[in-house]
């Protein structure tokens, strides 16, 4: 019974994860530092899509990448459903689509690695899973080839100084993917310190391989 009360935590803060981040990430960063306008650069739901990885290394690393599939699966389906009444239906595809591979990516990436050095695995999955995701994602929800998905953005497809630093101009929904994998990068590396503090919280099932 505790492993399925567990389970369902897991599959519970998945969902409230994804279903917050494709809210948020409608919502471009207000104000400018340095004369960079932050709007150009990323959205808000940079800062918590991160935690999703989070909650998947700490489902494999307890269950395994079995478990550890079926907690994306089914956060995944429950977190695209609520997501239609707080995004639009073409955020909920996009996020969908890129949360499926990018998390099915770090399962395998961390399950290859968990034997291994214990900050390797879940820094690996995430940096790898983070990139795959935040390039299908933001293709699929603002790139005007894709408006068969919904109606495209355009705020999203104006041209605005790439990273808001560059004299190259390109539309500003590629200086978001850019200004958002940055920030989960360096979210991912932070997060680090929690998946370290709860090792010894989170335990391996029997016959569940881990680093410690």
């Amino acid at each position: 019974m505790l492993t399925n009360r567990t389970f369902f935590l897991y599959v519970a803060m998945m969902t409230v994860v994804v279903v917050a981040s494709n809210f948020l990430v409608q919502y471009p960063l207000p104000g400018s530092i340095a004369g960079m306008q932050l709007g150009d650069l990323l959205t808000w739901g940079a800062f918590s899509y991160p935690i999703a990885f989070l909650v998947t290394d700490l489902t494999n690393r307890q269950f395994g990448p079995q478990i550890a599939r079926k907690v994306v699966v089914i956060g995944f389906a429950v977190a695209v459903v609520l997501s239609i009444f707080v995004a639009s239906p073409r955020i909920a595809i996009a996020s969908g689509s890129a949360f499926l591979l990018g998390q099915f990516l770090d399962i395998s990436l961390f399950n290859r690695l968990r034997t291994q050095s214990w900050w390797r695995a879940p820094l690996v999955g995430s940096l790898f899973g983070s990139l795959l995701d935040t390039a299908i994602f933001f293709s699929l929800a603002f790139a005007a080839f894709f408006v068969f998905l919904g109606p495209n953005d355009g705020f999203a497809l104006e041209n605005a100084p790439l990273l808001g630093l560059l004299s190259t101009e390109a539309p500003r929904w590629i200086s978001w993917a850019l200004g958002d994998l940055i920030v989960k990068i360096l979210v991912g590396i932070a997060l680090l310190l929690p998946y370290g503090a709860l090792m010894s919280v989170v335990k391996p099932m029997p016959g569940v391989k881990t680093s410690g």
